[in-house]
Parts: C-alpha cells; structure tokens; sequence
C-alpha cells in the first residue's frame, strides 16, 4: 500500500487552526523575537514591565498546552521563554553595570564585582609586596653593594 505523500503545513496561526481565526495584534507582535540590542535601552522599569508580560503570556501559552491549544502556541512556548532568559540577561548586566559603577575607586568591592582568575592568583602576594626588603636588607645592600669588575683582555 503506497501512502499519500504529507500536505505541507501552515505557517499562519490562522490556516493551522481553521476554528479560531487569527491571532490577537498583541500577542502576533510578541512572537517575533525580543533583541538584545534593542532591550539594552530601555529602563530597569521597562524591562521588569517587558518581563512580567512576557511571564504573563508564558502562563497563558501554558494552559494552552494543557487545553490542546493550537501548533502555533506550543511553538511560540519556547521563544517566549527564550525572550524571557534574553530579558532577565539584559537587565542583570544593567544592574552589574551600575554596581561597578558605584564600588568604582573603592578600597572593598563585593565578591561578584572582583575579577574572578583562579584561587592562587587571587591569594598570590602583589608585586610591590614580592620586591619589598627588610629595614636589614636594605641597609646591608647599602652598606656592601654590588661589586662592579673590569675585565680586560
């Protein structure tokens, strides 16, 4: 028995479920995927907005799921929830770009502005204190330097 080659899916929300129309405008324009370079300017407030929408929709897109909801909501689940990762990336480099601000010039800084290496870097003594000398050092160092020879030949 020859089965029938598979018809070519939809790529409209509407054509893939032919009950339910299109899409709401708001939640079409949200599919598109959030950038990155277009989160970096906005607000610490307008990002936590942007976020607790995209949260909001997610839960929606959830019970959805559960309720046989249709193809094109299950698949907008994941570039929800990667907008969302995109949001929170954006907002914490915000953050830590205005504590480094703040703790610039500082003697202390929290541990999570310090830069990282590895321990025994972190725990190695500094150059200025590996070349310091003894109050006996110096004056021995003073007082029988360094004999200079000259060689002839």
């Amino acid at each position: 028995l020859a089965q029938a080659p598979p018809t070519p899916r939809p790529l409209d929300a509407s054509a893939a479920d032919p009950g339910r129309g299109p899409l709401s405008p708001g939640l079409e324009a949200a599919m598109v995927r959030v950038k990155a370079y277009e989160l970096r300017s906005k607000t610490s407030k307008e990002l936590l907005k942007e976020l607790d929408e995209m949260k909001g929709e997610l839960s929606q897109l959830r019970v959805a799921k559960v309720s046989g909801g249709a193809a094109s909501k299950l698949a907008k689940i994941k570039v929800v929830r990667k907008s969302i990762a995109r949001i929170l990336t954006v907002y914490h480099q915000k953050q830590k770009a205005e504590a480094r601000k703040q703790y610039k010039g500082k003697k202390y800084q929290p541990l999570d502005l310090r830069p990282k290496k590895t321990r025994k870097i972190r725990r190695s003594l500094t150059t200025e204190q590996k070349f310091m000398k003894t109050p006996k050092q110096k004056t021995k160092s003073s007082n029988f330097p360094m004999r200079r020879f000259a060689v002839t030949m």
